[in-house]
């Protein structure tokens, strides 16, 4: 597979750019990646490729709606439950995890959630590719990539021990606090 589209993006897309009308992003299936001007870890590199996602996931049971345009434009303005990515950067950037609605759903709550829009909207920038069956293409990239903020099929990475953790505490965190 050629992921020069990813590696070499002719643009980095920003999320002002992304939440537009009529949308630069594809209503598609593919694979998209984000970069960060500013790391969310001290640990990370700037401006990498970090974290590759796709569009829809490949389901048995029912049609996905879901597409590139969806899911770029939710990572950029939804919150953590719908997001492993939004889930992942708000960790690494400190947030308090905490149960929101019936007690079941898991986000950063409401001034959480903003501040981490925020800094999205200041620092990630995405790119994309079409691609007609996403999922292979996504494993296929995990599995050449240096990708330290995906965790599935990614056990290999350095990175993962640390992110693993880090989500799993927050999680559980979350679970000793009162709904919010």
């Amino acid at each position: 597979m050629n992921a020069v589209e990813l590696l070499e993006p002719t643009t980095l897309w920003r999320a002002s750019e992304v939440l537009t009308q009529p949308s630069p992003v594809p209503a598609a299936p593919g694979v998209y990646g984000w970069y960060f001007e500013q790391a969310p870890d001290p640990r990370l590199p700037c401006n990498q490729l970090l974290y590759v996602g796709m569009a829809p996931r490949r389901m048995t049971a029912r049609a996905s709606r879901q597409n590139l345009r969806s899911r770029v434009r939710y990572h950029y303005r939804g919150n953590a439950e719908g997001s492993t990515l939004r889930l992942t950067l708000g960790c690494l950037l400190g947030l308090e995890l905490r149960r929101v609605g019936s007690g079941k759903r898991l986000t950063f709550g409401l001034v959480g959630e903003r501040e981490l829009t925020a800094w999205m909207a200041e620092y990630a920038r995405v790119c994309w590719m079409q691609h007609d069956e996403p999922w292979a293409a996504e494993s296929e990239l995990i599995a050449q990539l240096d990708l330290p903020l995906n965790l599935d099929q990614n056990r290999h990475h350095t990175f993962y021990p640390y992110l693993r953790s880090l989500r799993s505490s927050a999680r559980a965190q979350a679970r000793s606090l009162p709904v919010a």
